[in-house]
């Protein structure tokens, strides 16, 4: 053997000699990590802007395990194989389990939301209203209202924490275990059964077999049904449209083709619209206007009658004045 063919030899031990030192995970920490996954809260974030994530916290881990978990001090019994009996025991085989991959620790990252725009209007409404110190009192507290609420609902991403050390605190930790419920299995194996089955097509009874050619044929029946109904409605419609002059809009079954339900497809059974023409509307603005016309044109004649009535009597009672005038002249004279 040559020196190379010795190094590849080395590289093949060596490969195996590490996936064989793999740990697999015991009984034990199994159930410890299905119980933690089942019953300590998690929340669901985006994941370095890649994919979601489920993550739980360490505080809400160590409190489930010490009080509500099976292995606690007040539930467990004297001789179980485990017993966290102090935290730190529990720190440490939280630990134990981030080692084997069930968990990492992550970094809290807050989203940036765009609120400049909204501060800056915020601002400008304070100073053109300037309100009294009863009023300032109230804006305070609804500020302090507004930022807890904010920090309640404060958004985060989550990104990987260079330290991977298990701590008591508030730090995300991700789930890496992801276990196939126990329903994958049964479909998985009903699917199987179905494909053998509908090979094994030929050895079923007569009964079965003419039970499903008449379901097929119904299935296909339906289906045609369905495709025919369809090129009714465009006919039914491009019929109307012409015959009405593009005024009447008229669709059976609207929603059959749309990406609906199935019970919603046959919902309406029937839409339509009406639009009037636009000729006898302006027929109609015309004879108004007409009518218009002629109402103003005898308004302005009646208001030229009262003004020549009016001059006329203004004449007369010039006149009248001016005949007491001479009349009272003349009487003087006289005397």
């Amino acid at each position: 053997m040559t020196a190379v063919e010795r190094r590849k030899n080395k590289r093949k031990v060596d490969r195996a000699g590490k996936e064989d030192e793999k740990e697999e995970l015991s009984k034990l920490q199994k159930s410890v990590v299905s119980w933690l996954k089942s019953n300590v809260p998690s929340k669901k974030t985006k994941f370095e802007h890649s994919h979601v994530v489920e993550y739980f916290s360490a505080t809400k881990a160590l409190d489930a395990l010490m009080t509500s978990s099976p292995w606690a001090p007040e539930k467990a019994k004297e001789g179980a194989e485990l017993r966290f009996e102090f935290r730190e025991q529990a720190i440490d085989y939280m630990g134990e389990l981030m080692r084997l991959h069930m968990f990492h620790r992550a970094r809290k990252v807050p989203v940036a939301e765009k609120e400049k725009k909204k501060k800056k209007d915020e601002t400008e409404t304070e100073e053109e209203e300037k309100p009294s110190p009863k009023a300032k009192k109230g804006k305070k507290d609804d500020k302090k209202e507004e930022k807890e609420k904010e920090k309640k609902k404060r958004k985060i991403r989550l990104e990987m924490h260079y330290d991977q050390v298990f701590l008591d605190g508030n730090d995300a930790y991700v789930w890496l275990y992801n276990p196939t419920p126990w329903y994958y299995y049964i479909a998985g194996s009903a699917i199987v059964l179905g494909i053998i089955a509908v090979c094994l097509f030929p050895l079923w009874p007569m009964e079965m077999r003419q039970g499903v050619y008449y379901l097929s044929v119904a299935a296909a029946g339906f289906l045609v049904f369905i495709i025919v109904l369809a090129i009714i409605k465009y006919i039914l419609f491009v019929i109307l449209f012409i015959l009405t002059g593009g005024k009447l809009k008229l669709w059976i079954f609207p929603n059959l083709t749309e990406d609906v339900g199935f019970f919603e497809s046959f919902v309406p059974a029937y839409v339509y619209t009406y639009d009037k023409p636009k000729k006898d509307k302006d027929s109609d603005d015309e004879e108004s206007s007409d009518e218009e016309e002629e109402e103003e044109e005898k308004e302005d004649g009646g208001r030229e009658g009262d003004e020549e009535g009016s001059d006329n009597q203004e004449n007369s009672d010039d006149n009248s004045q001016s005949s007491k005038g001479s009349k009272d002249f003349e009487f003087v004279s006289k005397d």
